[in-house]
């Protein structure tokens, strides 16, 4: 993540600024708080959604976590990025701060599609590698593709793979910011 804020501050050459700099955050794109120094981690091992209780593993499409500053016990955990994006909409209005999110990264891994019933889903990818900062994504939305909990936003880090998964599937991209979840 570019975090220009960060550079004019340096130069202006005091270790008083630098340290603070040092141990203060980004703002993502949407203008969120993003603390660097948050790493995501695995949510397999029985790891169950803060949102609806399933077991993140055990289900199709993409996992996610936050991570707040009222909070210091680790992330709120999702087996679905709409449920994540319902849950961080509701935080925001109250007030609370995101350190970070972090979202499944399909430009990182090998997933898979796979029809059922006439029904696309897309493969889980739960391990701590496959994830990446949910506010530098591209997501592919209106696709018809599945996870956990019907039709989902679909991450990606390169652009390009995200538009050629939105061709091929229907979808459009949008950026972190324009993610909304109706009712």
């Amino acid at each position: 993540m570019t975090c220009p804020r960060r550079r004019v501050l340096v130069g202006a050459g005091t270790l008083a600024t630098a340290a603070t700099i040092g141990l203060s955050g980004c703002l993502g794109d949407d203008g969120t708080a993003v603390d660097e120094s948050v790493e995501p981690i695995t949510l397999d091992d029985g790891a169950t959604c803060d949102a609806c209780g399933m077991v993140i593993a055990d289900h199709h499409g993409p996992a996610g976590q936050l991570f707040y500053a009222s909070e210091d016990d680790g992330p709120a955990k999702f087996d679905s990025l709409r449920e994540l994006v319902a849950v961080h909409e509701e935080r925001r209005a109250r007030g609370d701060e995101l350190r970070a999110a972090f979202a499944t990264d399909y430009s990182s891994v090998d997933y898979r599609l796979e029809e059922r019933e006439g029904t696309r889903y897309i493969s889980t990818h739960a391990e701590a590698s496959a994830f990446a900062d949910a506010t530098e994504l591209s997501y592919v939305v209106d696709s018809g593709v599945e996870g956990a909990m019907g039709e989902e936003f679909l991450p990606f880090s390169d652009r390009e793979e995200a538009s050629a998964f939105a061709d091929e599937h229907d979808g459009e991209v949008r950026p972190w910011s324009e993610l909304h979840v109706e009712g």
